[in-house]
């Protein structure tokens, strides 16, 4: 059964190229969703589909592409909005 998580991404994830290769990595999934990065310097990625495909999301997350430093990645399951594709936000 689908499914969302909202995913918080701190550490320096910005300007190592992780929300494309967070598109990259969605796709690659099957999933949908958005991300985009957040005043604070972290990243916010809302992605919907299978659960298991989810905690693999996550899984990435805590690495992220060869640049990032992630500190730590938080998540909370919320309401399934059925996007069809995944998108790169701007704030």
């Amino acid at each position: 059964m689908p499914t969302a998580f909202d995913i918080i991404v701190n550490g320096k994830v910005q300007g190592v190229f992780y929300r494309a290769s967070t598109r990259e990595k969605v796709i690659e999934l099957g999933l949908s969703g958005w991300c985009m990065n957040l005043p604070n310097g972290d990243v916010q990625i809302h992605a919907e589909g299978e659960r298991e495909a989810l905690n693999s999301l996550l899984m990435w997350c805590k690495v992220g592409p060869p640049r990032a430093i992630v500190d730590s990645v938080d998540f909370k399951e919320v309401e399934f909005q059925a996007y069809s594709e995944f998108s790169i936000k701007r704030y």
